[in-house]
Parts: structure tokens; sequence; C-alpha cells
């Protein structure tokens, strides 16, 4: 499925200069500053609410600028949520490596956990990130959600394809893996949000055991 994604859109459209130069490392400065301004806004005012002369201004350039390193906000908001992206789209692929390996309820359950302790890291890693892309996730979609949506989409279909692998070697008995992966996928978006906005207590590994236990309560011989 990697290799059916479409082409990253987001980048800068001017030259970057010899790699390590001053040009490159002043374009990375402001890809970055364009960013980190864009997720500050996004978490703030939603991705809707946010225009790209606020963006701009909040990274502390010309709105001339911006168009320099994206094409539009929708090049902006997947580059903002890039690494929870790559991290999510791993953390799926080893879970599902592992399953097709699995052999007995066990090595079934490691493989679960296993994506859980990863999905858990990418929330210590990636707070704003994540928040933005689990709020935003459900909104309808719009151009510049359009990374957003494609993510949502390609994570869903690999949560059902889990689920399918583990009924197709006897590992999880369930009457559709469809129903199955996407309950279990969106109660463990709306913990993870809850927890994101610290809507009650709860320390990384209380959410480590609370999302790994929603997955390991649907597998059963």
């Amino acid at each position: 499925m990697d290799d059916e994604r479409r082409p990253r859109r987001a980048g800068p459209l001017e030259r970057p200069g010899a790699l390590g130069g001053k040009r490159d490392v002043n374009r990375r400065k402001r890809v970055q500053d364009l960013a980190a301004a864009g997720l500050e806004l996004f978490l703030k005012n939603g991705i809707e609410g946010v225009t790209i002369d606020e963006v701009a201004r909040e990274a502390g350039m010309a709105k001339g600028n911006f168009y320099r390193y994206f094409r539009d906000k929708a090049d902006l908001v997947e580059a903002v949520i890039e690494p929870v992206a790559d991290a999510a789209r791993t953390a799926l692929r080893e879970c599902d490596n592992k399953l097709r390996g699995a052999n007995g309820r066990e090595e079934t359950v490691d493989s679960y956990r296993h994506l859980g302790t990863k999905l858990v890291a990418t929330l210590a890693m990636f707070p704003e990130a994540t928040c933005v892309y689990l709020q935003e996730r459900r909104a309808p979609a719009t151009p510049a959600r359009q990374a957003i949506s494609e993510l949502a989409k390609e994570l869903d279909d690999r949560a059902i394809a889990l689920s399918e692998v583990a009924v197709e070697r006897g590992l999880l008995t369930v009457d559709d893996p469809r129903v199955s992966a996407l309950a279990v996928s969106g109660a463990v978006e709306s913990l993870a949000l809850a927890a994101l906005r610290k809507q009650f207590p709860m320390d990384p590994l209380e959410t480590a055991n609370a999302l790994i236990g929603l997955v390991l309560d649907g597998i059963r011989k």
C-alpha cells in the first residue's frame, strides 16, 4: 500500500542549494518555522479557521515567503501530520508482519501489544500533531484536509486488514472483521484525543495499558 500512496505534495519550491550549506539550512529553518506556526494555529482554531496570512505572521515572515516553501494550506497540513502518518504506518505494518508469523494466542497478543506500544510512543513523541490529526479526522473532507482524510481512510483500511489476517489464521474470532477493527480504532482514537486534551488524568504507562487493553479485549480463541 505504501507504493500506491500518492506522492507527497508538500515541500520547498525553491532550489535548496548544497546539502548542509547556508541556503539549505535557512530553507529548513523556515519550513520548520512555518510548520510549527501552522501546528499551533491548527490546534487553537482548527484547519479551516486558519489562513495562510496568519501562518506567515505567526512564523514571523511575509506571506510571499510561505509560497516559496508550500503550494497551499493543504501542503502545510500534510507536512504537519507527516511524522504521525509515518509512525502509524510503521506500527501497523510491523503488527501485520508479526500477525502473519504468529502461532497461537500468546504471539497474537504480543503482536497487538507491539502495536499499542508503538502508537503510545507516537502520542508521546508528536502530541500536538497527533491531536490535530485526531480532532480533524472526522471533520468534513475539504481540500485543506486532504492529507488527513486520506490518512484516516488508509489507517482504517490497514486496521481492517489486520483483523482479516487474524481471522483468516484462526487467531481471532469475530463475526465481521470490519466492524471489530473500526470499533476498536474508534475507541482508541477517542481515548487518545481525551488524553491529549487532558480531559482526564492519565500518564503514558496508563495510556499504553488502556490502548493495549482495548485491542486485546477483542482477541479470543
